[in-house]
Formats: structure tokens, C-alpha cells, sequence
């Protein structure tokens, strides 16, 4: 999926969005202040139980009709990218300052193969290479189109609009307030303990269990997301460009491949990193990638 040649590929045009204008939160309100990078988990639990208690929910978590768990994520600041004295760092990914105006609500985990079920009613895994059947594991084997469709049949089953994370949002969110190559530090020896990678170069915990494993069962981030890194590569709203995109909101819209974050079971180490970044075709699908939702928190 990701080539090596980087330089080649056509520089995409990146344009700046807002999410469609909702009831959410923005940053010239009164409420809660922003959160701005680095934070601890303290820190980040507080605002985002401040920041529930102002839109009026009792608790940053809460459950939709298809028990799907969605975590508070309150808007701030933060440095997307890596910086140059990262190991195993990309070169697309030079560093950029990121505003995240409103709030949002993210998957806790990944999308789950019942959930997939209880919403579209198909089993796009089912006979598939590398593949474990059941209602906790991740729903594998959907491209980017796929996942748009989910997003679309939820938002009118429940009449919210759900949507896949910006590129933006995801780091922000895997992040939790770090600037470490990992949400929890720098030590990859610890990955094991919060992610399910290493089948490709066999130091990771998923060398002999080659497919993707039951959502929530590592450490969460100092957000409480589960699998942010490792498990299966994660679809963006954004298509990818060379060039991060950074601002305000920042959305890339124009482009021919479409971004992809997280690393899975599949992934060395390196691809784990919060930083790192994929992509590939919108149609393309298989046993490594999936998807979590997004949703504006004003919901």
C-alpha cells in the first residue's frame, strides 16, 4: 500500500474546512478552555468531563443505538507530524500547528464486525484470508467507500451525522496531549502492552497470531481510546498529500488516494507511531484495514 517513493508522487491540493456547522462547541465560546499540547491523562480527563458537562451530557462516554461507545473529545492545539529527530520518522511528515475548533466524538474502538452487522447486515470478512469471526473483532476487508456507506446508513438510522475522522482529528486523539513517538512514550518495548502489531517483523506481540485480534482488550490512550495504535490501519475523511495540512480544521479534499492511520497487527513498530502515515486506493480492501467513527459532539 504505501510506496517508498514519495518524491514521485503529484502534490495534492490541501484545502482547509470546519466540520458542517452544528450544536458543537467552538473555541470562541464561553466554557471550558481549549486544551493545548503537551497534557497529562489528568488533564485530559478533566476537560473532557468540563467539556460534557457544558454541552449538557452527563459523562464524555456514551453509547448509540447499536451500543457503540463514543468518547468526548474536547478541541485544542496541538503539533501534527513528527519532528525531525524521530526515529523511523517519514518525510511527509514535517510538522505542522493544528487548531482543532469543536469538540467531537470518537469510536472508542475500532468498528466491530456486530456492529457492522447490526447496521449494513452483510459480512464482508466472512471466508477471507486471515480473518477471526465474532461480534468484538474489528470488520476488516472495507475499503474507503465502505466505510463512507456505514457512516451514511448510521447517520440515518439514528438521525446524527456520523463520519469518518479527519487526519487531523485522528492524531490529535491518538495523541492524548503527547508529543512522543507513542501515546504512551517513547519505549517501544511497551507497544505490546496497548497495541497488536509486529506479524512483519516478528518482535510484536501478533508474530504468531497473524489476524487482526478483539477490539479493547490493551491499554487505552489518556483519552480511554482503545487500539489507536495497531490492530487494523484506520480510514481518515482525508485523501493524502505529501504535505501535511495544517491550520485551522484542516481537511485535504482534493487528491486520488485516501489516508490511513494507526499501523494494525500486520505493522512493524515504526508504522505504530502516532506520526506515521498511509494510504491507498479508496476501493482498495483487505485483511488489515478498518475504520472508527467520528461524530460532532453536539450530537
Amino acid at each position: 500500500m504505501r510506496s517508498l517513493l514519495l518524491a514521485a508522487l503529484m502534490i495534492f491540493a490541501v484545502t482547509h474546512r470546519a466540520p458542517a456547522d452544528d450544536k458543537s462547541d467552538t473555541l470562541s465560546k464561553n466554557g471550558p478552555l481549549p486544551l493545548k499540547t503537551p497534557f497529562d491523562e489528568a488533564q485530559a480527563k478533566a476537560a473532557q468531563v468540563a467539556w460534557a458537562k457544558s454541552l449538557g451530557k452527563p459523562s464524555p462516554v456514551e453509547k448509540n443505538s447499536i451500543g457503540m461507545e463514543l468518547v468526548l473529545i474536547p478541541p485544542g492545539k496541538f503539533t501534527m507530524g513528527s519532528p525531525a529527530s524521530e526515529q523511523n520518522r517519514s518525510a511527509d511528515e514535517t510538522q505542522v500547528d493544528v487548531t482543532l475548533t469543536k469538540s467531537f466524538s470518537l469510536g472508542k474502538t475500532e468498528v466491530t464486525q456486530g456492529q457492522w452487522r447490526a447496521v449494513m447486515g452483510t459480512t464482508p470478512w466472512t471466508g477471507k484470508e486471515k480473518v477471526r469471526e465474532g461480534d468484538n473483532f474489528p470488520v476488516t476487508y472495507v475499503n474507503w467507500e465502505d466505510a463512507i456507506a456505514f457512516c451514511k446508513t448510521l447517520s440515518a438510522k439514528e438521525n446524527v451525522a456520523y463520519r469518518l475522522p479527519t487526519e487531523a482529528e485522528w492524531e490529535y486523539a491518538c495523541r492524548a496531549g503527547t508529543t512522543t513517538q507513542f501515546s504512551f512514550g517513547d519505549n517501544e518495548s511497551s507497544l505490546s502492552s496497548y497495541a497488536w502489531w509486529g506479524n512483519l517483523s516478528g518482535d510484536g506481540n501478533a508474530k504468531e497470531e497473524k489476524y487482526v485480534h478483539e477490539v479493547g482488550r490493551k491499554r487505552s490512550n489518556p483519552f480511554g481510546l482503545h487500539d489507536m495504535h495497531g490492530n487494523v490501519w484506520e480510514w481518515c475523511e482525508d485523501l493524502y498529500a505529501c504535505q501535511l495540512p495544517g491550520g485551522t480544521d484542516p481537511l485535504v479534499a482534493e487528491g486520488s488516494v485516501w489516508e490511513l492511520r494507526g499501523g494494525s497487527w500486520n505493522s512493524d513498530a515504526a508504522f505504530c507511531r502516532s506520526a506515521s502515515r498511509n494510504w491507498s486506493s479508496p476501493a482498495y480492501r483487505n485483511f488489515s484495514l478498518g475504520f472508527r467513527v467520528a461524530r460532532s459532539s453536539g450530537q
